[in-house]
């Protein structure tokens, strides 16, 4: 698992250094996070017809929302909100951005595992090697000198600033909490908080999970943590929920780190996470799971069918669930 993914930071970093500036903003390092297994790499996302694939899947995740994709000026573009939004090497930039690719690093949009393989455990050499990969990323953040365009997705949920994020949040209740959620997301949320509770019915791990469950929050205007880049839980579609109680588990990799140096090396026995029932049923209405990123969060579910989509998981047709 880690040798993979180490194997395809260390090829990116050998492109670095032929052109600095350039892929500093497009670094694998902001990339790697997302994933415990595989990762497409910017060097992966430039081989033909990774552009096409995304701008397909998110077309295909938000087809209330925008039109087909297209192949136009030289690129793929999805119109959003009357806005053509180009493909732009993974940034998603709209028209009068092309030029300014340099000034953006990429959107995540990395290989999703559709299930946690056996834990191995990190050799030396791979601890070094993330060692070394952190303190980059550390570098990096503390220049502040590139961020993600936030754009495409300031576009996608209508959502600009605070104000606009509270007018566009409801409040629902959640497996008895009340969480602010993106009105748009109401029927995906609810429908998995039905899949949960028909599982509780048969499963004792899923009920005692539900009565575990300590806060639900989704809805909070903030950045990534440790970043310039907007969080998901800004627009209402992501969502954490903890237990009571951690019972010294690890859940969240930046907590960890504060007493442990080697995170990564945290096996799953002693990370938190949520029964599978409860995974799956996130999963199959178009939400991830931290759990699954490098840089875990396992508390953490993220509304993205556009990286299910690219990623081959099926997710449930609404349709056949809605009364």
């Amino acid at each position: 698992m880690f040798l993979f993914v180490f194997f395809v930071f260390a090829a990116w970093g050998l492109r670095a250094g032929a052109a600095a500036d350039r892929n500093e903003a497009a670094s694998s390092d902001q990339e790697i996070i997302y994933s415990a297994q595989t990762l497409v790499s910017p060097a992966a996302e430039e081989t033909p017809g990774r552009a096409e694939l995304v701008m397909k899947a998110l077309s295909q995740a938000y087809p209330e929302r925008m039109g087909p994709a297209e192949f136009r000026n030289g690129d793929w573009a999805v119109q959003l909100g009357g806005q053509w939004f180009y493909y732009a090497e993974g940034r998603l930039l709209p028209e009068d951005l092309r030029s300014k690719v340099e000034e953006f690093t990429g959107q995540p949009f990395y290989n999703y595992i559709a299930d946690l393989p056996p834990w191995t455990p990190p050799s030396a050499e791979e601890s070094e090697r993330m060692r070394s990969m952190m303190e980059r990323r550390q570098q990096q953040q503390e220049r502040r000198t590139v961020t993600r365009s936030q754009h495409f997705y300031d576009a996608l949920w209508r959502v600009h600033n605070r104000d606009e994020a509270w007018e566009r949040v409801k409040q629902i209740r959640f497996l008895g909490h009340n969480v602010m959620v993106h009105y748009s997301i109401l029927s995906q949320l609810s429908l998995v908080e039905e899949r949960i509770l028909r599982e509780a019915r048969t499963s004792s791990a899923v009920r005692q999970w539900i009565d575990s469950i300590g806060s639900v929050d989704c809805w909070s205007w903030r950045n990534i943590a440790a970043s310039q880049s907007r969080s998901f839980h800004s627009y209402g579609a992501a969502i954490d929920i903890l237990p009571k109680s951690l019972g010294g588990l690890a859940t969240y990799w930046q907590w960890t780190a504060q007493h442990t140096p080697e995170w990564w090396a945290v096996p799953y026995s002693r990370r938190y996470h949520p029964p599978q029932q409860v995974i799956k049923a996130f999963e199959s209405f178009g939400f991830v799971w931290g759990g699954k990123w490098m840089v875990y969060d396992t508390m953490h579910f993220e509304y993205r069918p556009e990286i299910l989509i690219l990623s081959n998981i099926p997710l449930t047709d609404l349709r056949t669930e809605l009364p």
